[in-house]
Parts: C-alpha cells; structure tokens; sequence
C-alpha cells in the first residue's frame, strides 16, 4: 500500500522531529525476520525509549537531510529498520542483543552526530555501561571522600571508648 503525500509527509515530519533529538541512529537490514520476531523487538525499544521503526529510505533521507545525520543517506540501501534514540548506549545495546539471538538481523551502521559507525563501532558502543549505570558510578565516587570523612571522624570516639572498656576490663 503506498502512502499519499500528506502521510508522506507527516512522517518525514515526525522522523525530523526524532532525529533533532538524538543522539544516535542505528541502521539495521531485517530481511527475513518474521512479524513476531520484529514484534518482540519493537517492545524491547519502546521499554528503552527507543524511536524504532521500518521506513521507507527515501522518506528518511529527506528526514536528515540538513541534520548532522546526512552522511547516513549514501548508506541507505534495502529493508532497513532504523533504531534512533537520545542515549547512544541504550539504542546500540538493545539493536546489538536482539541481533545476537537473529542471524537474520543484520546491523549495518549508525551514527553518532557527524560521525559515522561501523558494525564494529556500534558493537563497542553496545559494550559500555549505561547511562544509569555511569550515573549510579559517578555519584558512588563522588560520595566516597564523604564518606572515608565520616569514618575517620567516627574512628576517634571509638578507640576512646575502647581504651576505655581495657583499662576497665584490665581493673
């Protein structure tokens, strides 16, 4: 079924909206993948926050067209799903895991800004810990002085009643 120009453009307007957002687009060829499979993974992305969608190249072409996501258009070739999302980690993580459990899911690359990713770019970006995770890391190191602070404070008092309870244990 073909889309009117109307809807044409609705969803260029809404791949444009989502791309001025983002901070990463991943590319993948799903040829083969069957409805549930694609299902599934839909779920997934939309739990991660994940703009996930099958869209037409033409229509995301002129989507990222005077975006920093331009270089992508050359690289827009067959079925394509396009996985885009504003934390880089959480849309590479869930393409990658699906794609290990489907051979038939194939990424091809993504983007990050200006700079174009390879396969094995967005494999390393799938490995790096989350946004939540570097959050919960940094606030823990950030805490940690504070933390040996109040310790050392709490060692004097202590030891003083420790040195207490000998002498008195020792009388």
């Amino acid at each position: 079924m073909s889309l009117n120009l109307e809807e044409k453009k609705a969803i260029v307007a809404e791949v444009n909206a989502q791309v001025a957002n983002a901070q990463a687009i991943i590319m993948a060829e799903y040829r083969g993948l069957e409805v549930g499979q694609m299902t599934h993974l839909r779920a997934k992305a939309r739990e991660a926050g994940i703009y996930f969608r099958v869209i037409k190249n033409s229509l995301v072409r002129r989507a990222v067209a005077d975006t920093p996501y331009a270089a992508l258009s050359e690289h827009m070739v067959g079925p394509l799903a396009y996985g885009i999302s504003s934390d880089p980690v959480a849309a590479a993580k869930v393409l990658q895991e699906f794609s290990k459990n489907n051979e038939k899911f194939v990424i091809k690359l993504g983007a990050m800004g200006e700079n174009v990713m390879s396969r094995e770019d967005v494999t390393a970006l799938a490995a790096l810990p989350s946004r939540e995770e570097l959050l919960s890391k940094l606030l823990g190191t950030m805490q940690a002085p504070i933390a040996k602070f109040v310790q050392t404070l709490n060692e004097v008092p202590t030891k003083f009643v420790r040195g207490l309870a000998a002498v008195r244990d020792s009388k």
